[in-house]
């Protein structure tokens, strides 16, 4: 299982990004796949989570109503679309897959990662 993360970059507060993650060397349409954050010097966080079986998702409080998961099975590939960045929403940005849903993206579920990708938001 590969993952690739694109998309991060630098915005200023009130912007917006969107990042990519390409899968490749599973079967991508069996998988939950989720964007995970972690900012430093704290635990990584589920952000946002879909499961490209059924199109359910899920995503954080924080975060509800700013950024919209989507995932397009053709292309094996999940999207984060970030609006209305705060800079509490700094951190490198990371997709994982795995083989079953969990309610809030736990963690524990999900064992392949890609590399990271950095998401800095200024005022």
């Amino acid at each position: 299982v590969q993952l690739v993360e694109s998309g991060g970059g630098l915005v200023q507060a009130g912007g917006s990004l969107r990042l990519s993650c390409a899968a490749s060397a599973f079967a991508f349409g069996d998988y939950t796949i989720g964007w995970f954050r972690q900012a430093p010097g704290k635990e990584r966080e589920g952000v946002s989570c879909i499961s490209t079986v059924d199109g359910r998702t899920y995503s954080r409080d924080s975060v509800k109503g700013r950024f919209t998961i989507s995932s397009d099975n053709a292309k094996n590939a999940v999207y984060l679309q970030m609006n209305s960045l705060e800079v509490e929403d700094t951190a490198v940005y990371y997709c994982a897959a795995a083989a079953v849903w969990g309610s809030k993206c736990p963690l524990g579920y999900f064992g392949s990662w890609g590399q990271g990708t950095p998401v800095t938001v200024s005022t």
